[in-house]
């Protein structure tokens, strides 16, 4: 993470270098005020509590997805599989729950827990396979994610051939599309997986470690760090945090379907991205992807509010997400001027 401007390492620095050093948290925070001041001016029924509670609403399943992302890029690699996985570990729940004669899938109907544990540990298993390809073959985590991005969808088809199931054990429909008073389920448990992936990063030796294999991947090893293992790791946190929000996806949804879930791997990735986690590895955290996933979530709203024209939306979010990536890309060069006038 960044250096405190009250270090006394940071204090001998140019006033530049030090503002520049918070430039990547700073950036998005400042974005996020600024979007909610814009469309609270334009549109009268922004600024309400039915609103955000909507915004909230409209964001968990990227927040999920995205917390098992940000582990991924602290530890400098990628994962472009998120969405499928997500996608297959819906599917995978169907599958295993009784669906209504209407829907032509020759499925296995099991009972609701064990249907779960079916569809949680299929996303596992995944996220095994990725980690092993990445750590023990070598292969870059670009390319192997590039390819169980297609499993992952070979694997949803298959199980459904383009048709559409409905039913989802009862747990999973409740905390996908209830709510508890005003609050919806979905944000709770968005909000739990935000806590315990901050939680972890931030005072656990693993998370440590997830910092050090991303901040030097050389010096961790020379520290005894087993960095084969931090980063299998993190594959299979991503893993579970995607069949995750998966399962509670389809009953968002109302349904599970092939490519259900393609649109939030952009998502996701912006919102990490645009929170200021850098792809370099080594800088950022979940708190970072808070602030990018509500950016994202504040800027999708807003622009339905004030009745943006559709296409134009897409180019919008577009270029919020090139300046992230200005931002990042600039940031990490300030990073390295800053160690070497420390």
């Amino acid at each position: 993470m960044s250096a405190p401007l009250t270090d006394p390492a940071t204090l001998r620095q140019p006033l530049w270098l030090r503002l520049g050093g918070q430039l990547r948290n700073l950036a998005p925070f400042v974005t996020l005020i600024a979007l909610i001041l814009l469309f609270s001016l334009l549109s009268p029924s922004f600024a309400t509590l039915g609103n955000l509670s909507n915004i909230l609403q409209q964001v968990s399943i990227t927040a999920i997805i995205a917390v098992g992302l940000t582990y991924v890029i602290l530890c400098a690699e990628i994962d472009l599989s998120v969405a499928s996985v997500a996608n297959a570990a819906g599917i995978l729940l169907a599958f295993f729950t009784l669906q209504d004669a209407s829907v032509n899938i020759a499925n296995i109907p099991l009972p609701g827990p064990l249907a779960m544990l079916l569809a949680l540990a299929g996303a596992m298993a995944l996220g095994a396979v990725t980690a092993f390809g990445v750590t023990w073959i070598g292969i870059p985590s670009f390319i192997m994610t590039l390819a169980m991005l297609q499993i992952g969808n070979g694997i949803g088809a298959l199980l459904v051939r383009g048709q559409i199931a409905y039913n989802v054990p009862d747990l999973i429909v409740a905390l996908g599309s209830g709510s508890i008073g005003p609050v919806p389920w979905i944000v709770l448990v968005a909000a739990l997986v935000l806590l315990v992936g901050h939680l972890v990063l931030t005072y656990t030796r693993f998370g440590r470690y997830v910092y050090m294999v991303g901040g030097n991947r050389e010096a961790a090893e020379h520290s005894g760090v087993a960095v084969k293992a931090v980063v299998a790791a993190v594959m299979m946190i991503s893993a579970l945090c995607s069949g995750i929000a998966g399962m509670l996806g389809v009953a968002y949804f109302g349904s599970a379907q092939q490519n259900q879930f393609d649109n939030y791997l952009l998502d996701a990735i912006s919102a990490v991205v645009v929170g200021g986690t850098s792809l370099f590895g080594g800088q950022g955290g979940i708190g970072n992807t808070i602030v990018g996933v509500l950016v994202l979530g504040v800027l999708n709203n807003g622009l339905d509010h004030i009745r943006m024209d559709s296409f134009l939306k897409i180019l919008i979010r577009g270029l919020v997400l090139l300046m992230a990536l200005v931002i990042n890309v600039y940031a990490q060069r300030l990073r390295s001027q800053r160690r070497g006038v420390g």
